[in-house]
């Protein structure tokens, strides 16, 4: 009679045992793991832009590593000079998943790199995010094959997106504010700004001003002379850009000729903070799009990122390094909260994405969305912000709520309303 208890007793005991055991075997191996977290930075780091995003990459490692890493594991950025070829990105996105090991990948402001990179990101189920690539085109594969494609993120504003910001800004600061009624258009032929023209075209009349001149000229254009000619016989009140590749020589040859029209739109080489440098001061009234620049809180985490990345470089960093500072911690925080680096589980936190970093409120429209996995824009995401070279400085000039001072034009290039 007193055995059997002792029996029960025991046998609870070999039970409890073993489930303590499974317990501990259950343990997921990522938490159990010293090895670092490995992000890939595929990046033109032999351009301004180029060498923001490792830059700021680093910036965002440095500072989760010194709080503890993600789960006790370190983040390791791994940079790939990619020399702004779509087939050295290629190469080194292999080289990246299959010999390095990396977890998940940042690459690239060039559109054309990036949709070399998405059908990869899909074979090799690697999550991919672009820090300054625009063309709506990386969306539509995500949309049209979701299970395919779900790997790749728009960690910057469509082209769409930034036609629609340019035409909010335009509406404010040049109908209502100069009274403005004509545009012409002018962008470089180039994958982002196909729909960005296409954005354009829609919206300015919708604000107010007709376009009465549309040009698209090859990267390659060294003299501008023949297309601001054509544009001035049209007499538009305002130039309209769409312009990355090339800026410093429309730039010089529009303050060196006086053309007198002003610019207003996007120039994304006036982004780098060597601009003003780069042009001999011609870049005086230049204003472009942008989502940060170094003296305006955009968020309260602007001006300390800026201020670390001055101190690390010795320069203030351009639009990459904002963007790719974010896509760290945003990659970082989706691997916390999936427990794990599998790219299927990643994807599905990199989807909850509801993070405030340096250019706005990060989050990504979903998959039923026209943009899946896009960059939300909007007052309460990331809406972008309008900038204009003045005396040597990047001054903010829209939207109100973070102006530094108003938009004003050289006197050659003064709207006559």
């Amino acid at each position: 009679m007193i055995q059997a208890p002792l029996n029960i007793k025991f046998e609870w005991k070999g039970i409890l045992l073993a489930g303590v055991a499974a317990a501990c075997f259950a343990t997921p191996a990522f938490s159990q793991s010293k090895e670092p977290i490995k992000i890939g930075v595929i990046a033109e780091v032999q351009s301004i832009a180029g060498a923001a995003t490792p830059g700021g990459a680093q910036i965002a490692a440095d500072e989760i590593n010194a709080k503890g890493g993600v789960d006790g594991r370190k983040i390791e950025i791994v940079t790939y000079d990619n020399k702004s070829s779509s087939a050295d990105s290629v190469r080194a996105f292999q080289r990246a998943v299959s010999q390095d090991k990396v977890s998940a990948v940042i690459a690239s402001y060039i559109s054309e790199v990036v949709l070399a990179l998405e059908p990869w990101a899909a074979r090799l189920k690697t999550p991919l995010i672009t820090p300054g690539a625009a063309s709506n085109e990386i969306t539509r594969p995500i949309h049209d094959d979701y299970e395919k494609n779900k790997y790749t993120f728009h960690g910057y504003l469509t082209s769409g997106a930034q036609a629609q910001a340019v035409c909010d800004a335009a509406k404010d600061l040049l109908v209502t504010g100069m009274k403005m009624k004509t545009a012409a258009v002018m962008s470089e032929d180039a994958a982002w700004t196909k729909p960005l023209d296409e954005g354009y075209l829609a919206c300015l009349p919708k604000i107010g001003l007709q376009v009465v001149e549309h040009i698209r000229f090859s990267p390659d254009t060294t003299d501008f002379t023949p297309i601001f000619n054509k544009i001035e016989a049209k007499k538009p009140d305002v130039i309209v850009t769409g312009i990355s590749h090339v800026g410093v020589q429309p730039t010089v040859q529009w303050k060196n000729q006086q053309v007198p029209i002003p610019m207003f739109g996007i120039s994304a080489q006036a982004l780098s903070p060597t601009f003003w440098k780069d042009t001999n001061g011609a870049a005086e009234g230049i204003p472009s799009l942008a989502v940060a620049t170094s003296t305006t809180a955009v968020t309260p985490k602007t001006k300390p990122f800026a201020a670390a990345f001055e101190k690390k470089f010795g320069k203030a960093p351009a639009y990459t390094g904002y963007t790719a500072y974010d896509e760290v911690y945003i990659i970082a925080e989706a691997i916390k909260r999936a427990g794990s680096t599998d790219p299927d589980k990643m994807v599905a936190e990199l989807e909850k994405t509801n993070y405030e970093g340096t250019i706005g409120r990060v989050a990504f429209y979903g998959r039923e969305d026209r943009f899946t996995h896009g960059l939300k824009y909007g007052p309460d995401f990331v809406s972008g912000m309008i900038f204009q070279w003045q005396d040597g400085k990047q001054v903010t000039v829209w939207p109100a709520k973070i102006s530094e001072g108003k938009l004003k034009y050289p006197s050659f290039a003064r709207p006559s309303n």
